[in-house]
Formats: C-alpha cells, sequence, structure tokens
C-alpha cells in the first residue's frame, strides 16, 4: 500500500527528542485505565480505556440510528473504487460497494482473511489452481433496486484496463488476468465478449480463467478495485464524484475537499450481507486544511475519529496522552519506514557502501525522530511487516539495529568502509518529502549520525506531491545523485506479494511512478515470487515470505527504521471499535456505530 495510502497526513510539527521524551511520560504515568475518562471526547459517555480497541472490540453495540462523524485533513484520491489507492478510501469504500469477496469484519489478524460477500461461498478452485467459479447471492441490488449481475462485476474489474481514464488504482488483476495487455478496456474494446479471462455463463455465475495460478487470487478480488460497476451508470473520469451504490450506503453530497455524506441505501438488504451491519443513520465526512485545528476538534468529541488514520500530529498525541489517555489507541500500522539504496548511484552500487550506513545510522536516533516507540515504532530490523504472514518480527535482527538500545555499531561501519574502498567516507544526497515534516526530521537525524563515520550527507527536500516523477523515476535519481532515498511502505492485502513484489522483483521496476527505488535486479528474488504465487500450502508460502525477507536484507538494500505505530483517537460515543490487520492496523470503518 503505497505510503500515501495512509492519507498523506499534513503533520504540523516534525517529532523532536523532547516530544518523544513527554509521550513517553505520559504514556507511562498512571497506568489506571480512566485515566483521562474522555469526558470531552464524546458527549459526555465514558471512554473505553487505552489500547481498548487495539485488536479487540471496544464498546460492542448493535444500536442503529445516530450520525457517524469522520474527519480529515485530506481527501482521497479518488472515491472511484477503480482508481482509489489510498488505505484509508479502500477501508471507507466497503460502505458503498460490495465485492465478491472481502476482508472479514474482524478485529486484529482475523480481519485479514477472506470471506465471501456477494458471492454465496469463496472460490470454487479447479485442481490446476487456473479456474475460479463464483455463485452471486440471491437479493444482491444496487441503490435503485435493479439486482447486482456476475456482468456488473465483470465490468467493474474490466475498467482496470482504461488506464488512459481511469488511472491510479492497483492492477494486480489486470496484471495476473492479462499479462500480455492484449485486452484494450472496456471503453476501446468492440467485441461481445470484452475481456476473454472472466465469462459469464449466467447473471449469476462469474468464472476466472487465469492464463498462470496466482495463490493470492481471492486476496485481490477482496480489494475495492474489484467492485461491481453497471455500465449505464459509468461516468468514467467523473465517477469519483458520485459512484452507483452495491452497498448499505449512497453518496448524498460530495465537495471535493470540503465535505462528503452518506446516507443509507434503501434498496440494500441486510439479508443478503454477512458483513456490514450498516449501524449509523448516516456518516459525514469534514475536510480540514490545519491538521492542530483537526486533532483539537477531535479531541474535544466534534468528530468520532480521523478518516486518514495515521495518528494524531506532535501536539495533538501529547495533548490526547495527557487528557484523554482512555480515548487512544497504539496499533501496529502494518507499514515499514525506511531508508533505500538506488544502485545506480556510486558508491551504493558496492554493498560494503551500503552496509556501512546500515551499521553507522543510530537506530534510536532514528526511531525518536519518528515519534518514540508509541507514535513512531518500534526499532524497524528487517523489511518485512510484522502483519505479513513469514514475518519475524524483531526477532530476525541481521544488522543488530535493535542491539544495544539501537546504537551505532561503528567499528562494523569502518570495516565496511575500508571494504569499499571508502575508507575515509563518501558524500551523498538523502532525498526526502518537503511535505513530510517527521521524514525531514528522519534525515536530519540520519545525517548526523552518518557524519560520524565520514559520510556528508545533503539532504534535498522535493516537491511530495511530484513523488512518482522525481524519486519515481529511476533517471531524474541518478542525475540528482540520490544515494538515500527516504520512503515508507505497507501491503496491499496481506501477503509478501502485496507487499514486496512492487518493491524487489525486478519485472516492476519503471520508468516512472517506480517503486523499486533499489533497483534490485537477482533472479533469486523474482524466482521467490514465482514460487510464492504458484504455492497453494499455507506453511510453504509463509517459508517462502521468510526466505525474501532475508534475501533483501542480505543485499543491504534498505535501512529500516520502524515497524510504525499510531496514536489513533476515537471518541466515546463510537461503537464497535476495532484496529484490524486486514487495513493494516487502521480501525475497521465497515461496522462501526455511535452510542
Amino acid at each position: 500500500m503505497k505510503t500515501h495510502s495512509t492519507g498523506r497526513r499534513k503533520q504540523a510539527l516534525a517529532a523532536t527528542a523532547a516530544i518523544a521524551a513527554l509521550l513517553s511520560v505520559a504514556a507511562c504515568g498512571g497506568g489506571d485505565s480512566d485515566d483521562g475518562n474522555g469526558s470531552s471526547g464524546g458527549g459526555g459517555a465514558k471512554a473505553a480505556g487505552f489500547d481498548a480497541a487495539n485488536n479487540k472490540v471496544a464498546n460492542a453495540s448493535t444500536k442503529k440510528g445516530g450520525t457517524l462523524k469522520f474527519a480529515s485533513v485530506q481527501d482521497a484520491d479518488s472515491w472511484d473504487t477503480t482508481r482509489g489507492y489510498y488505505g484509508m478510501a479502500w477501508n471507507f469504500m466497503r460502505y458503498y460497494s460490495r465485492q465478491l469477496v472481502t476482508n472479514a469484519a474482524e478485529p486484529g489478524a482475523k480481519g485479514a482473511e477472506v470471506v465471501p460477500d456477494l458471492a454465496k461461498d469463496k472460490a470454487e478452485i479447479s485442481s490446476d489452481g487456473k479456474t475460479y467459479t463464483y455463485h452471486l447471492r440471491e437479493g444482491v441490488t444496487w441503490e435503485d433496486g435493479k439486482p447486482i449481475t456476475s456482468q456488473d462485476v465483470k465490468y467493474g474489474i474490466e475498467r482496470q484496463w482504461a488506464q488512459d481514464v481511469l488511472s491510479g488504482g492497483p492492477v494486480y488483476i489486470k496484471n495476473v488476468l492479462d499479462p500480455d495487455g492484449k485486452y484494450k478496456g472496456p471503453y476501446k474494446d468492440t467485441s461481445k465478449e470484452g475481456l476473454k479471462a472472466i465469462q459469464t455463463p449466467d447473471d449469476q455465475t462469474i468464472v476466472f480463467k487465469l492464463p498462470k495460478r496466482n495463490s493470492d487470487f481471492e486476496e485481490m478480488l477482496a480489494m475495492t478495485s474489484s467492485s461491481p460497476v453497471r455500465k449505464d451508470k459509468d461516468t468514467k473520469s467523473k465517477y469519483g464524484l458520485h459512484p452507483f451504490s452495491s452497498g448499505p450506503y449512497k453518496f448524498e453530497s460530495y465537495k471535493p475537499a470540503k465535505s462528503l455524506t452518506l446516507v443509507r441505501n434503501t434498496e440494500w438488504k441486510q439479508a443478503s450481507d454477512p458483513v456490514r451491519k450498516a449501524l449509523p443513520d448516516k456518516i459525514t465526512i469534514t475536510f480540514f486544511t490545519n491538521a492542530d485545528d483537526m486533532d483539537n476538534r477531535l479531541l474535544n468529541g466534534e468528530f468520532d475519529l480521523d478518516l486518514n488514520q495515521t495518528g494524531l500530529s506532535p501536539q495533538g498525541r501529547t495533548k490526547a496522552l495527557r487528557e484523554h489517555k482512555a480515548n487512544i489507541d497504539n496499533p501496529v500500522s502494518g507499514y515499514i519506514r525506511y531508508a533505500v539504496f538506488p544502485q545506480s548511484v556510486k558508491p551504493f552500487d558496492n554493498i560494503h557502501c551500503r552496509k556501512a550506513v546500515l551499521y553507522g545510522a543510530d537506530h534510536k536516533s532514528l526511531q525518536t525522530a519518528r515519534g518514540g516507540p508509541q507514535a513512531g515504532g518500534d526499532i524497524g530490523t528487517n523489511m518485512l511487516p510484522p502483519s505479513v504472514p513469514g514475518s519475524e518480527g524483531q526477532k530476525y535482527d541481521p544488522y543488530g539495529m535493535a542491539a544495544n538500545d539501537g546504537a551505532p555499531n561503528t567499528a562494523k561501519a569502518k570495516e565496511e568502509l575500508k571494504a569499499c574502498g571508502k575508507p575515509s567516507g563518501f558524500k551523498t544526497t538523502i532525498a526526502v518529502r518537503n511535505n513530510k515534516p517527521v521524514e525531514v526530521a528522519t534525515a536530519t537525524s540520519l545525517q548526523a549520525s552518518l557524519k560520524k563515520i565520514g559520510i556528508q550527507a545533503d539532504i534535498d527536500q522535493y516537491d511530495g506531491a511530484q513523488t512518482a516523477g522525481i524519486i519515481g523515476n529511476p533517471k531524474v535519481v541518478k542525475s540528482k545523485n540520490y544515494g538515500i532515498i527516504i520512503m515508507g511502505w505497507g501491503p496491499d492485502f496481506p501477503s509478501v506479494q502485496g507487499y514486496g513484489q512492487p518493491l524487489w522483483d525486478s519485472r516492476f521496476t519503471l520508468d516512472n511512478g517506480n517503486n523499486n527505488y533499489a533497483l534490485i535486479d537477482d533472479k533469486a528474488i523474482n524466482g521467490d515470487f514465482d514460487k510464492f504465487n504458484n504455492e497453494l500450502d499455507k506453511t510453504k508460502k509463509e517459508q517462502i515470505a521468510t526466505d525474501l525477507n532475508h534475501k533483501v536484507m542480505e543485499g543491504g538494500y534498505y535501512l529500516p527504521f520502524v515497524f510504525e505505530k499510531f496514536i489513533n483517537f476515537r471518541s466515546s460515543r463510537l461503537a464497535n471499535v476495532y484496529s484490524t490487520d486486514g487495513y493494516s492496523g487502521m480501525y475497521d470503518f465497515v461496522n462501526l456505530g455511535v452510542k
């Protein structure tokens, strides 16, 4: 999940050592579950307690009614199910879109499991693993009462091929079903049958024919980009302004970057939907331009939660930990924040120069720059997030990054500098987004620790809105001498394919919008992805994921900073709140209610 999928929250202040120290004191102080009783967190109701919704349900309720109020400093990249790539948008889209299968509405790891939605059951899969057959439930309808058909599901998926009109969203299904790119998409294809890899023998049946099997295919179908779209309601590039609902809510009004209101879809039937409880009568989003203003109004109980789910800003979280501790959770986000070394930029074509940075970095200082153990996360030791099967968490620490409380290993760093022929160090440039204060703080921390081993690193703050064309363009990276790029990544779906393939597989390297910043080109890594995608056994898949992570770390391509954590706020009137691995540690929006 692209790092901007978290909503590109504009944090008002860089995290500093002073704030991190204050956080740890505030968080450790008290210990009473009623600490900061949350009386101003929403209507005078009592708050559920610190971490009460972290991988478990806080304020369980089946009560219907009321208005659920989201606040946000960032609108979605698109509310069109085909185009959206922000994680918060995928989470929210389940209010007005359904899929053949979807993530379970469950806390923690269970939320990453795929369950039937529009389909009666999970797929009937052929013995060769290449044919997936689904049968739709009875009584599934659009917001005008017309039945949702297998052709609507097919058309919704086919829209992924219209990249000239509908760019921006994930294209896993497109790559799996049409690896040679022969289909022209629904706007250019004039044939009656459309994409041959998807067949609809009748209105209730849909069959997928994969050229090569892929063991994560159902995870891809569970993404909102696989939602049905009805052809007569497709307004193409304008569809995101008013999508046509297949879920329990429909668009009432939308003013981009100002507000969005959903109301009940009266044609939706609870009996047809095993996932969604549809508790609120109305759901609103108010968009802000100032993060501190938004956080203050959240803490005052005017809103229920932050749509972006990227944690309170430094000022907001300090206040929340002091005054509203029972209204906050501290989940692991599913993201890793890291530095990466493009091999096209000398001397990072030499593994020993890369390893010199890994050993020379002050990992405790980097963690502090990110916000400390609570607001930043645990010190990162490898490149597989804890939420992805096959992860070993901090147990796998090949460079001793978490050893000695994160202190640099200066002796090893100097050995590696000698081995790469730069005993007295070298000069390089750290690239960092100018709209991410916490990333700038991280770059400053890294710069200071590298200076101590003779590596002189300039910091270049580039336009964060132009990420794809700057650090995503290998030619630009080389021309600007970006030897170190600061970035972050979370899984599109919880598997090593949904996390690591865009980063590590050379076949996914792009001329623009590239995410394989290190320019890894390793046949063994590519081969492991092929093995993983072809493997149906769960235990064997986990082992391949573990092996992939080891190969990446042994190559010294990345310096992980943290397994990221957030300080997330929930109002006291919010019901059925829980974080889920299905959406990288966010609260699961789909069954939230209000007391």
